[in-house]
């Protein structure tokens, strides 16, 4: 144990001082190391519970481009954040895979010239898509794939090659935990993904486990798809962290990784 001299003139040259902890540690030498270390440490603060879910929410932020916003919500359980995304455009914005919103969120959408799209990527990312849609009067858009089953009234359907408005392509995967789960392309450099596409770790992109997989040999080709994208700058994933540069050298990895498994 490292301990200090005394600066104290009333104590004798040299003499050696313990902190508070040092002393405690000390007089409980007799006691298991878990006990010490516990009784070293600073009371721990009482966890913080959010409020209204399991899920702590996050105020929408400006992404990599001026006309992009994202808001978020961390998952405890999971240990990953979800992302909604919002492009403001004229002739109306999207929102994409949107989450509950706060207040602020709401105000402040308001401000960017409120909803005028709605797309879902897949029917486990509904989230409130249908309180956002009565609040704002905006159109819903599901995949195509999952339409004789999708638990959302959709005014319309989206397939592979659809564009739905100027600058923003539909993408539909094969083989996901969903049928025809959707990526988005917007402007041909930012990708935006539902479930098959995430990542735990940032700057590294990852793929559901086999076991949520339909079909993990065509969800391989699906990510193989994704990395023949020659212009891919950013990744915006559904869970996880989203990769803002070198998305195409991501989403290259991804599909290398994946092919060394077969």
């Amino acid at each position: 144990m490292l301990r200090r001299r005394s600066a104290n003139p009333c104590l004798p040259t040299g003499s050696t001082v313990l902190s508070r902890h040092e002393r405690r540690i000390e007089a409980s030498d007799h006691l298991g190391l878990e006990s010490v270390l516990q009784a070293a440490l600073p009371p721990r603060a009482p966890a913080v519970q959010p409020a209204g879910g399991a899920c702590y929410a996050a105020a929408m932020k400006r992404l990599h481009r001026p006309d992009l916003y994202g808001w978020s919500r961390f998952d405890p359980d999971r240990n990953l954040d979800f992302h909604s995304v919002l492009w403001v455009r004229d002739g109306g914005n999207v929102a994409i895979d949107p989450l509950p919103a706060s207040d602020h969120d709401r105000a402040h959408a308001e401000r960017l010239g409120g909803v005028a799209t709605i797309v879902v990527t897949n029917s486990d990312h509904v989230r409130d898509a249908a309180a956002l849609a009565r609040a704002t009067g905006a159109r819903v858009l599901g995949p195509a794939g999952e339409r004789d089953a999708f638990p959302l009234a959709c005014a319309g359907w989206l397939a592979d090659g659809d564009t739905i408005v100027p600058g923003l392509t539909v993408l539909a995967l094969d083989g996901s935990k969903t049928p025809g789960e959707l990526a988005l392309l917007l402007e041909e450099t930012t990708l935006i993904t539902g479930d098959l596409v995430r990542a735990h770790e940032g700057g590294r992109l990852t793929v559901l486990p086999d076991a949520k997989l339909t079909d993990p040999q065509r969800a391989r080709a699906s990510i193989a798809r994704l990395a023949d994208l020659p212009r891919i700058d950013a990744v915006l994933v559904g869970d996880g962290w989203p990769v803002f540069r070198d998305g195409a050298r991501a989403l290259g990895e991804l599909a290398t990784s994946l092919r060394a498994r077969r």
